[in-house]
Formats: structure tokens, C-alpha cells, sequence
């Protein structure tokens, strides 16, 4: 069974984007605050495109017994770099707009699908509430990380 505050996170967690960044410009979204880490734009890119990645994830566990997943790495993605090129306004469309075919494919599953898993490397068999679980502290780490970037700049 979904808990609410899954099905919660899960529909609007990533709104919180918009208002942390809301009073910044663009140099100031694009600034690399600090030295050899992502600018706040990076992480709204990797936001973005990790979500097609989660996707795929789901639909496998949801087509094939226990698949085995590699860790994901922006740096070692080549389609991240294309989600930098984006524009900031843009990546948070992309978000939107996947993060409803999420909503949908997640909290439509039956119970029995729910209970289907697929192994990460570092966390071992997840079923997919407990992919979702990690999709959403995940996203929320970089939430946090936006949030300290635009206490950085301004």
C-alpha cells in the first residue's frame, strides 16, 4: 500500500523548486557558487534528467524479474550535458511534465506490481515503493542543495 506522504511527495515535492529560486536571475542560477561543483542549474539538468532514467527503471522492474540496475552518474551520462544546454524555465517544464507520468505509472500499480523489485548495486532487491522512496530523498538532497546555492549567492 502507498503511504500518503509518498503520493504527496511524489505529486509536489519538486514545486519546491520554483519559489527557492524565485528572486534569483539567470548569471546567478547559472553561478558555480562553489569551486568545481554544480551550479544551481546543474542540479535542476540532473533533476531533470533523472527522471526518464527512473522511469525506464520502473517500467523494467515492471517487464522483467529483479533487474539488475548500474548506479546512475550524471557525469558518466552524456544526455545530462544536453539537459545543461536547456534553459532553466524549460528543465522545470521537463520536471512537470515527467513527474505526472511518474504520479500516474506509480500510484496506479496494484499491489502486486508495487511489490515487484529491481537491484541497485549499492542498496540491494527494492520494490518499486522503495525505488520511489530513493527517487524522492534524492531529489530531495538536491532540493537542499539549491536551497544552500541560493543562501550562497544572495
Amino acid at each position: 500500500m502507498i503511504q500518503s506522504s509518498l503520493t504527496h511527495r511524489l505529486k509536489d515535492q519538486h514545486r519546491a523548486i520554483t519559489p527557492i529560486i524565485i528572486k534569483l536571475n539567470d548569471r546567478q542560477i547559472q553561478q558555480h557558487v562553489i569551486r568545481g561543483k554544480w551550479s544551481i542549474h546543474e542540479h535542476i539538468a540532473h533533476l531533470a534528467k533523472y527522471q526518464p532514467v527512473f522511469i525506464d527503471r520502473v517500467r523494467k522492474i515492471l517487464l522483467m524479474d529483479n533487474p539488475e540496475f548500474e548506479k546512475y552518474s550524471a557525469e558518466d551520462d552524456d544526455g545530462f550535458e544536453i539537459y545543461c544546454a536547456f534553459t532553466t524555465y524549460e528543465l522545470l517544464k521537463k520536471i512537470s511534465t515527467d513527474r505526472e507520468v511518474i504520479y500516474n505509472l506509480v500510484t496506479k500499480l496494484s499491489p502486486d506490481k508495487l511489490d515487484r523489485k529491481g537491484s541497485h548495486p549499492q542498496y540491494g532487491k527494492l520494490d518499486i515503493l522503495e525505488w520511489t522512496e530513493f527517487f524522492l530523498l534524492h531529489e530531495a538532497h538536491h532540493l537542499f542543495a539549491i536551497f544552500q546555492l541560493t543562501h550562497s549567492i544572495i
